[in-house]
Parts: C-alpha cells; sequence; structure tokens
C-alpha cells in the first residue's frame, strides 16, 4: 500500500527518528517504534559476530524492555522496497495485527505503510 494522504507529524517524527539514527551509527538501516504512551525508542541496525538484529527488532527490544505493552506505530528507514517478515513479525508481537509499519527511503520519503500483520 502505499501511502497518498499526508503523514501524520507523529509518524514523520519516527521516520525522521529512524532517519537520525542511520546516519549517526552509519548502519544500513534505522528505525523507531512509538508505544503506547507515545514515547518512543530508536534504534541501528546490530551486526555483532554473536549478535545480529535489525534496526526494527533492536527498536522493539528497546521498547519491551523499558516496560511497553504495546505499539502504536513503526518505522524503518531502509534501502529495501518493503519490511522484512521478521521484522513485521517483531512489530506484530508487540503492538498486534493492525499496527502500521512505515517504509521510507534513505532519504526519509515514505514508500509504503503495511500493516504488521500482512504478509
Amino acid at each position: 500500500m502505499t501511502e497518498a494522504a499526508p503523514l501524520d507529524p507523529e509518524d514523520r517524527k519516527i521516520i525522521t527518528l529512524a532517519r537520525s539514527a542511520r546516519a549517526r551509527n552509519g548502519v544500513p538501516e534505522g528505525a523507531a517504534v512509538r508505544d503506547e504512551t507515545g514515547r518512543t525508542y530508536v534504534a541501528g541496525t546490530v551486526a555483532l559476530d554473536s549478535l545480529q538484529l535489525s534496526a526494527l527488532q533492536t527498536a522493539v527490544a528497546m521498547a519491551v524492555a523499558s516496560g511497553a505493552t504495546s505499539l502504536e506505530a513503526a518505522a524503518v528507514v531502509t534501502d529495501a522496497e518493503h519490511a522484512a517478515d521478521a521484522d513485521r513479525a517483531a512489530v506484530r508481537d508487540l503492538g498486534g495485527p493492525e499496527t502500521p509499519v512505515l517504509v521510507a527511503g534513505l532519504d526519509g520519503a515514505l514508500r509504503t505503510t503495511v500493516p504488521a500483520g500482512e504478509a
């Protein structure tokens, strides 16, 4: 699904945060999630010998570790066309199948929005 309507300011914020995390850390992807209280969690790709996590998986893990019980939205800045299945699964586990996952290009332009439960 391509986003045709103007982007909500809160969704624009998590895309901007995700883009900043990617640039600041020099990683392939940046991500941000917004929990049920409006708090945001920002992360980049983790690529250690012993631990491999995508940026979105890391952001979800940070939310869980901080006590979040649900997600309102998630965003990933990537050169991929779509959010990976494992990324959507992590969002779905915490936020449910209807949680929107915003996929933006490296320039921060929104490419698509898909529910976490959609394959």
